[in-house]
């Protein structure tokens, strides 16, 4: 397992304060597009280590992580650069989209 599993206590170091981009997957385990996205999650993560983060927040677990980023439907994607958001998708999305979006 690549990704980093995100949490409201790692926030700060993992993804405020990364000098690289971060990817964050908001799912949840009961929501099936979660699954369908979490291999291609798994995938990003391997592709882009060392170049970017790719992490998980479960939505159960961290509704205020969740609340913050304004996460109405799941999966969300969000990708952070330098502390700020620089991109968000909602829903199931290719695996060459969601790099896309890392690159940009």
């Amino acid at each position: 397992m690549n990704e980093l599993k995100i949490t409201k206590d790692n926030f700060q170091t993992e993804v405020l304060q990364s000098s690289l981009p971060v990817l964050i997957d908001f799912w949840a385990p009961w929501c099936g597009p979660c699954r369908m996205l979490a291999p291609v999650i798994e995938e990003l993560a391997a592709d882009f280590k060392g170049k970017a983060k790719v992490g998980k927040v479960n939505v159960d677990e961290e509704p205020e992580l969740a609340a913050a980023f304004g996460v109405a439907s799941i999966p969300t994607i969000v990708v952070m650069k330098n502390g700020k958001v620089a991109d968000i998708s909602v829903g199931f999305q290719a695996k060459a989209a969601l790099a896309a979006m890392l690159e940009k």
